[in-house]
């Protein structure tokens, strides 16, 4: 099992955004030099809490600060953007890193985004598909481009100059496209078996439950089934909000009081999510009544937390609860306790990991 990072991030919004942003890129320089194999990052453009307007942005600054560590998106906002400028810019992305670039792409799930963008009434998904399809267009089509669609249409056959470059869009480093991953939410997820069909990898996302998330695998392989690969589970990447301590007293209070980062996370995500009717991702069971889920409950059940050894067996049962998979993401919180927040990520990936991969080797 690898191990990769994921920050959306979800600060406080009465803390300064510069020493924010800079906490977050200490965070991805740290999972660097601990060998963390992935640090994905967030973007949200309207939320004082996820404060990141620009993955790709974020991702170039960190470029000459990182060294092995693969950089990606998590995600671009396809619906938010024209096709256009994500072609040019996820090219330019892809060829800067040289193959330490993921593309991770979705439809949009901030509601306060998807009102500014005047996309509340569109399908997003429905959108995002076409805007990728137009992307692959635009860099292995053959110009000059008059691509149309039900949401964009993209003409230059009026100014096509191939002879001076005019016209012309990059492409990007990887072939055809950078690896693509998806973030997956509902429980029996269509999405992940289309995804899944056109070569793409999905992440379970953190915030769900457990007997949610294990009905995203057979959905998973599915897809791989319907696309003629091995119905090989070491592509799903799966997500969870994790805190290690030296005592299982500290791991406790900080991971699991409604008080501390890990509370506040959940706070904000229940919020956000139970005004869009999706609570009962939280729930610990499929009819739990949605005036029962509380905040508390979610600490107890859906953070993992404790000393290295303690994680460890939590680690192993969540596996055997939702099935194999090949990368755990850890999910990068606010550092309310920078030294706390720091030793968790060390005690992760040098004593969890090493651990609990002896024991699936077993």
């Amino acid at each position: 099992m690898d191990l990769s990072f994921f920050i959306q991030p979800v600060h406080p919004i009465d803390r300064d955004y510069g020493m924010v942003l800079q906490e977050d890129m200490d965070a991805i320089i740290l999972a660097d030099k601990l060998g963390y194999k992935e640090a994905l990052i967030g973007e949200h453009f309207t939320d004082l809490a996820e404060p990141i307007t620009s993955c790709l942005m974020f991702i170039a600054r960190l470029i000459p600060e990182t060294k092995k560590i693969k950089l990606g998106s998590g995600v671009v906002n396809l619906p938010a953007y024209h096709p256009v400028m994500v072609a040019g810019h996820v090219a330019m992305m892809d060829n800067l890193l040289e193959g330490r670039f993921l593309w991770g792409i979705g439809p949009g799930g901030q509601p306060s985004d998807i009102e500014a963008f005047g996309n509340w009434e569109i399908d997003g998904n429905l959108k995002m598909v076409e805007a990728f399809d137009q992307i692959m267009e635009l860099w292995w089509g053959e110009p000059p481009f008059d691509i149309k669609g039900d949401f964009y249409s993209i003409q230059t056959t009026t100014t096509h100059m191939p002879e001076i470059g005019q016209g012309l869009v990059p492409k990007p480093w990887h072939k055809p496209h950078p690896p693509v991953l998806v973030t997956a939410l509902a429980p029996y997820s269509h999405g992940i078996t289309l995804a899944a069909e056109r070569g793409w990898s999905p992440i379970s996302c953190q915030y769900v439950q457990a007997h949610w998330i294990k009905t995203h695998l057979p959905k998973y392989l599915e897809g791989l089934k319907n696309a003629g690969q091995p119905e090989d589970p070491s592509g799903w990447r799966v997500a969870k909000c994790i805190f290690v301590a030296e005592d299982q007293a500290s791991a406790e209070a900080y991971a699991r009081s409604e008080d501390g980062p890990y509370g506040f996370y959940f706070a904000n995500l229940m919020k956000k999510l139970g005004g869009g009717g999706r609570l009962g991702l939280f729930g610990t069971h499929p009819d739990q009544p949605e005036d029962q889920i509380t905040l508390q409950q979610s600490l107890d059940t859906q953070v993992i937390a404790g000393t290295v050894e303690s994680v460890v067996d939590q680690l192993l049962a969540f596996r055997d609860e939702i099935g194999p998979f090949g990368t755990l993401v850890y999910t990068g919180l606010d550092w309310a306790d920078k030294k706390l927040a720091q030793r968790s990520m060390v005690l992760m990936a040098e004593d969890v990991m090493p651990r609990v991969n002896a024991a699936l080797g077993e």
